[in-house]
């Protein structure tokens, strides 16, 4: 696997020849500012939920590569009566594709398109094939459903968890959701964009060490 960081929750993960844009939110994120998003490749967008700090540049960027568009039924509804592809999927199913499984999994937060129309509940991935195994958690809350992942799907290499609080999980729940996955190896997002969502590293990293786990909190355009 190979990931970049583009701010916010936004990550190009290249995995099983494919490469699979998370929650592009880039173009109206100042920290941002330096990548340009007429540069991206994306063969799939993976949509967590509505939210315009998570879709802004979806349609932009589906348009000029032909994407297809992995979210609920209601989101990809929406961008289907914009000329855009999508796959539609629901909480709890999965699909195979060209790329490997993908398996829609519950979140708990709020989700409504920028023009306020109805999103469907907020969701989560796991992602998977043959080699490898993460999950992309979008915004959520620590949820006892986090326990069912292990439970229903391939052991995770990898986790990128919200750990900004306010809006989504803190770093303190994202160590127990940590837990509840059965995954010590942590890539946060969600982190430092607003006033609301900054957070001291060192003091999160080091809970994390306390608890024998591994949170890496990247900056924009590295690549893992």
């Amino acid at each position: 696997m190979k990931l970049t960081y583009f701010g916010h929750s936004c990550f190009l993960i290249e995995f099983g020849g494919k490469k699979l844009l998370f929650d592009p939110f880039i173009s109206p994120n100042e920290l941002a500012k330096d990548i340009d998003i007429n540069s991206i490749e994306a063969d799939y967008i993976l949509l967590s939920h509505g939210h315009e700090d998570h879709v802004a540049d979806a349609e932009t960027i589906a348009k000029r590569t032909g994407a297809t568009i992995i979210a609920t039924f209601e989101i990809v509804t929406w961008y289907g009566k914009k000329g855009l592809k999508g796959h539609p999927m629901n909480t709890g199913g999965k699909w195979k594709f060209d790329f490997g499984t993908v398996k829609m999994v519950s979140a708990v937060h709020s989700s409504v398109l920028p023009d306020g129309t109805y999103a469907a509940n907020p969701v989560g991935f796991v992602i998977s094939n043959d080699e490898n195994a993460f999950y992309f958690a979008g915004d959520t809350a620590l949820t006892w459903d986090m326990k069912l992942i292990p439970m229903t799907c391939p052991k995770l290499d990898l986790a990128i968890l919200s750990i900004g609080d306010n809006f989504t999980m803190g770093y303190e729940d994202a160590i127990i959701a940590s837990d509840f996955i059965e995954c010590n190896k942590i890539i946060g997002c969600h982190f430092d964009t607003f006033g609301y969502v900054k957070v001291d590293h060192e003091v999160a990293k080091t809970a994390f060490e306390a608890k024998g786990k591994e949170l890496m909190l990247p900056v924009i355009g590295e690549v893992f």
